[in-house]
């Protein structure tokens, strides 16, 4: 049965084409040849998306890969496709070839666009494909465009050009030839969107998301812990690509006709301090890693460009203590720490304003349900660990051609996130860490978590990870993997450490071995990958043993 304007294009899009803010800018991108597109064109150009699809061979649920950097063609062709009744599937701009083609095969994509600087990555993943029907390719616009329309109707340069034997097309070009159509009716349960998950813990997986969930984390997070406002200008470090940055750059701040400024670039200490400085946003997002290399570089200096900041947000893994801080020391603002999946496609747990305690992950945002629950699914008491689970309407309907990981995923109204926390007795949550990243040492679990944030506290120290490895008996005993700060000396550091974790969290948790590495492995979303320090240990300790 038809929905009755349950296309999520009709809230976060149509309702602001016209009246008080339909001339304010949307999206802006920073730097000094950055584009604006206004809300009215926002609207205007994503109308001819139905166009462009229909005249490429592309029908209501077909899917669209997109492979785009954050730029204001994002949010074009993103609500375009949901106008249109395509699903599009926003991946990850960080990976290497042979993973893009593996997404590209499993999501059965038959348009894909892409950024002109990510095409010669993407390329090999071209040739061969049974399913794409049209790959258009974005190139950056004119400096000093003034709205869409003013870039998207450039020249038709790239058109006819061939790539691994698939001829590409120029995305301005295309769209500009399309006429503007009416919106697609669709119901609130219908397939809208997918995300892959970050892989944290393996492959990554289609996780498929319905147009009602995008208002739901608006109306939830956005505005009840966030508070996002129409005169706010947010800017998201963490990408439009994953579940965090989407909700931070596109859907909270169109749900109240805000300004998101957008850097297209990786975020690096330097390019996010300097949008900071020229911008002056009221809100700002990112994840831990990036908060810990900013305090870094700034050495107790406070950051310029923040004396408008009202919010700071942190999610994707939890945010240090420490690190928290020392953030508040300098920049004035206390970081709202949180957490989201890409299954609940947001925040569904966060400290809030005015009620920051840091080291713990705050309570349930309104709209949410949370529980923990032991090893036989019992529910567990304070001080004790459990893994979280949640229940709100922003879960996934699932994961694409993975049955069983949807059914020991999603529970009937409960997902299992996969994580293990402590609750304390005033409610709040504190993070242990992945459900496979915990381990027991004298019969009792041990949080990496803990352990890492006690490291990150030295002065030395940037970064940590923490695994179990076993000693000369058998038994589990945490390691450590750090990162140094630059100028750090690692003469001594190993047993200064140990020394420093002992006096912090305990004697028994402390690491037995410490070793000092140049860089840990993460996702593109800035989570540590602990198994893949496991894996490593694994094939170390086979070489011993085949060398022995």
């Amino acid at each position: 049965m038809p929905g009755t304007n349950g296309n999520a294009a009709a809230y976060f899009v149509e309702r602001h084409r016209a009246g008080p803010i339909a001339a304010k800018p949307a999206f802006v991108e920073a730097g000094p040849d950055g584009r604006t597109v206004t809300y009215r064109d926002l609207a205007l150009q994503s109308d001819r998306m139905a166009a462009l699809y229909e005249r490429h061979g592309l029908r209501a649920e077909d899917r669209a890969a997109m492979l785009v950097l954050d730029l204001i063609e994002f949010p074009i062709i993103f609500w375009g496709s949901l106008k249109a009744g395509i699903v599009p599937i926003p991946l990850n701009t960080l990976l290497p070839a042979g993973l893009y083609n593996a997404t590209l095969l499993d999501s059965r994509a038959r348009a894909l666009f892409v950024s002109a600087e990510l095409l010669p990555t993407v390329e090999p993943a071209l040739a061969g494909n049974p399913y794409l029907q049209a790959v258009f390719v974005i190139e950056r616009g004119k400096p000093g465009a003034a709205s869409s329309s003013s870039f998207l109707c450039g020249p038709s340069g790239d058109n006819g050009k061939q790539h691994s034997g698939v001829e590409t097309l120029s995305f301005a070009a295309e769209l500009a030839a399309s006429e503007p159509r009416p919106m697609l009716d669709a119901s609130e349960d219908a397939i809208a969107f997918w995300l892959y998950s970050s892989g944290s813990t393996g492959a990554p997986k289609g996780v498929r998301h319905v147009h009602g969930s995008l208002k739901f984390t608006a109306d939830t997070y956005g505005r009840q812990v966030l508070g996002i406002e129409e005169q706010d200008v947010v800017f998201s470090a963490a990408k439009m690509f994953f579940a965090y940055g989407f909700g931070n750059a596109v859907t909270f701040p169109m749900s109240v006709g805000a300004t998101t400024v957008i850097l297209p670039d990786r975020p690096t200490p330097d390019s996010v301090l300097a949008v900071i400085e020229e911008t002056r946003p009221t809100i700002f997002y990112a994840v831990p890693t990036l908060y810990a290399a900013m305090v870094a570089k700034l050495e107790g200096k406070s950051p310029a460009g923040t004396g408008r900041l009202r919010r700071c947000i942190s999610a994707g893994e939890a945010l240090p203590e420490d690190v928290g801080k020392r953030w508040r020391q300098i920049a004035g603002v206390d970081i709202l720490d949180g957490v989201g999946s890409t299954e609940l496609l947001h925040i569904f747990l966060s400290n809030r304003p005015g009620e920051v305690v840091y080291g713990t992950s705050g309570v349930a945002v309104p709209g949410y349900e949370l529980r923990l629950v032991g090893e036989r699914g019992n529910q567990v008491k304070a001080g004790e660990i459990g893994e979280l689970l949640v229940n709100g309407a922003s879960a996934a309907d699932g994961y694409w051609n993975q049955r069983d990981k949807s059914r020991s995923t999603f529970e009937g109204n409960w997902t299992r996130t996969g994580d293990k926390y402590v609750l304390r007795e005033d409610g709040r949550l504190v993070y242990c860490g992945r459900t496979d990243d915990m381990f027991k040492v004298s019969g009792m679990w041990v949080s990496p978590f803990e352990i890492e944030q006690a490291l990150v506290s030295h002065p030395s120290v940037l970064e940590a990870a923490a695994v179990a490895q076993r000693d000369a008996d058998g038994l589990e005993k945490p390691k450590a993997y750090v990162v140094l700060k630059p100028g750090a000396s690692a003469d001594g550091i190993a047993e200064a450490l140990k020394a420093h974790v002992q006096d912090k969290i305990g004697k028994w948790k402390y690491p037995r071995w410490i070793e000092v590495a140049a860089e840990l492995p993460k996702t593109a979303n800035g989570k540590i990958l602990r198994f893949k320090l496991r894996e490593r240990q694994g094939a170390e300790c086979q070489a011993g043993e085949r060398g022995g």
